[in-house]
């Protein structure tokens, strides 16, 4: 491999990185901050599941913005913003500001998700998989970073003020965009894509984006609400050890797939096992505790590692590179759209009725529906 697709995908990952981090840092932070401001159950869990609301809101004008800048332009952009937002979340109260500066934070990842998708479509040819791959580590990593080593890592170092982590984890990414400023991306042209033109498109695009979905509803909503249901069977002790291998097996699933992603991707099969090897984490975390809940916590975690990086993959090998950006957007909108609601309402109900192991039952219930979705998928590659 030359130096110079090494130093590519080396940027790439830790471009990835920053998809997650800011996100995955609030569910260890969630006790300090829910305490201080007074948030409730509802509250506390919209700190991890409002950015994934703005990944689906954010989609679309993200497509529009690649369209109309460029996909470095945009991603740039993105960068600064996702750091600069998630920085002020330590600027609260009241907690308004902290609300308003996640959901700006949320946007930019939003707008950086179906960016990166695009420029690998363009920058990678012969190695889409392997480069996808690859950036998806690094943001499976991120989420590990930033949900397994916040409390017993950065919390120790800034003296458990959670305002100054978040700065810590935060401005990093600044560098990250500066490194990504090489005037090689031209804006193209050709009429930005309206959301219309998006989500009407390859009818694929929602299937592919209620799969993903399923996914990213079961991993953000299990972190999200992880510390009430542990503390409900009375092993709140065990938040930081359950936070640190649950977030830490997806890194390590993503990176068993780094060489395995070319033969993987695209296959009905591989997607199909992971689905039900999530439900059955899921399951089994519910029920079980102590170790057992933690074992299974992990078969959770990697089997929706896996379940990711085959859907964000299969993108661009199904649609023509041009029409990569746009079709990712349009499945990121659906996916993360669904992973808001369904933690949410869960979260609501958990609240209304005070059963903290309330939210995982919606989770699992979609990862269930999805499977004969999955079963009927076609990964075949449309033409242009």
């Amino acid at each position: 491999m030359t130096p110079a697709r090494l130093a590519l995908l080396a940027l790439l990952w830790f471009t990835g990185v920053y998809l997650r981090v800011p996100v995955l840092v609030a569910p260890a932070l969630a006790p300090q901050i829910g305490g201080e401001l007074g948030l409730g159950a509802a509250g506390v869990g919209a700190l991890t599941t409002l950015p994934v609301l703005m990944l689906g809101l954010g989609a679309l004008p993200g497509a529009w913005l690649i369209g109309r800048l460029g996909a470095r332009r945009a991603l740039v952009m993105a960068v600064a913003l996702m750091a600069l937002a998630s920085a002020a979340r330590g600027l609260a109260p009241p907690a308004a500001l902290l609300f308003a500066a996640t959901a700006v934070m949320g946007f930019g990842i939003a707008v950086m998700q179906p960016a990166l998708p695009a420029i690998v479509a363009r920058w990678c040819p012969g190695f889409t998989a392997l480069a996808v791959a690859v950036y998806m580590n690094g943001m499976l990593l991120g989420e590990f970073l930033g949900a397994g080593l916040t409390l017993p890592l950065i919390m120790p170092l800034t003296g458990n003020d959670w305002r100054l982590t978040l700065l810590v984890w935060s401005l990093p990414a600044l560098i990250i965009a500066g490194l990504l400023t090489r005037p090689d991306d031209r804006a193209p042209d050709v009429e930005p894509p309206t959301p219309g033109s998006i989500l009407g498109g390859d009818p694929r695009m929602w299937s592919f984006g209620l799969i993903l979905g399923a996914a990213s509803t079961l991993f953000f909503g299990t972190n999200a609400y992880m510390a009430d249901l542990l503390a409900a069977r009375g092993e709140a002790d065990r938040l930081a050890t359950t936070l640190f291998w649950f977030n830490l097996s997806q890194g390590a699933a993503s990176l068993v797939m780094v060489p395995l992603a070319p033969r993987l991707v695209a296959r009905r099969g591989p997607v199909l096992t992971t689905g039900l090897m999530a439900v059955t984490g899921g399951l089994a975390f519910l029920w079980l505790d102590g170790n057992s809940a933690l074992v299974a916590a992990v078969l959770l975690g990697s089997a929706t590692a896996i379940q990711l990086i085959l859907m964000v993959a299969a993108a661009p090998h199904v649609v023509p590179p041009g029409d990569t950006g746009t079709f990712s957007a349009g499945m990121f909108a659906v996916g993360y759209g669904m992973a808001f609601a369904v933690p949410l309402a869960g979260g609501l109900l958990a609240e209304l009725s005070q059963r903290p192991q309330l939210p995982i039952w919606p989770m699992l219930a979609y990862g269930l529906l999805v499977l004969p979705l999955i079963a009927r998928m076609d990964f075949r590659r449309r033409v242009a």
